[in-house]
């Protein structure tokens, strides 16, 4: 008798399940799912020479709506757009308009130079740059033989 395996849906693991759900249908579904049902925006991280970079793409926010925090190695992002009082003179019809918050965390390591960070809200983009230590580099040491 030789055994055969079947890929049956129910035959997985919890864990195998949620990897497919995530590793799969999210990139399926794209930036709507991430955003909608996450409630966090997309994030490019580049690297340059001298330091790296984040991108947050979250427009419709005011600078002082954000909050970049440095806490031991975590470096967190987040953002609350406070409601604005209604003007009682006029009657909305139909509101899509939302204002959400978000909070991501990002764990740098010890490469990067903690009291330079800077970070810069224009056009929508939020860009935090990380600056990288100096690398102290070895020097060839010359040894006599006696």
């Amino acid at each position: 008798m030789t055994l055969v395996r079947t890929s049956h849906p129910f035959a997985k693991n919890l864990d195998g399940l949620v990897n497919d759900i995530f590793n799969d249908w999210a990139p399926a579904l794209g930036k709507t799912f991430r955003e909608d049902v996450f409630g966090f925006p997309p994030v490019n991280i580049s690297e340059k020479t001298d330091a790296y970079q984040l991108e947050v793409a979250a427009p419709g926010f005011d600078k002082t709506d954000f909050a970049v925090k440095l806490d031991n190695q975590l470096l967190t992002i987040t953002a609350e757009k406070k409601e604005t009082t209604k003007d009682e003179t006029t009657k909305t019809i139909r509101k899509e308009f939302s204002h959400k918050t978000f909070k991501r965390s990002f764990t740098l390591d010890e490469k990067i130079e903690a009291g330079n960070i800077s970070a810069k809200y224009e056009n929508g983009i939020l860009l935090v740059t990380l600056p990288k230590k100096e690398e102290v580099k070895a020097v060839a040491k010359e040894i006599a033989i006696q």
